[in-house]
């Protein structure tokens, strides 16, 4: 089981890079019950999406 700061850094890490399968399920695991994770992943993303706002370009949107 993960715990919130592994979480936060795999969430971090899928900005970057897809996940392996084994990173996938014990975060979308430890997502399902922890609120403040879940949280920190909805800030990850508006912050993406205001970054490339202010940038002027468009990316695809991410595939969980």
């Amino acid at each position: 089981m993960l715990n919130c700061k592994q979480a936060t850094r795999l969430m971090s890490e899928a900005q970057d890079h897809p996940l392996a399968l084994g990173e996938r399920l014990p975060l979308r695991l430890h997502l399902y019950m922890c609120v403040g994770c879940r949280n920190y992943g909805r800030q990850l993303d508006f912050l993406r999406a205001a970054t490339r706002e202010l940038k002027g370009g468009s990316e695809p949107p991410r595939k969980d």
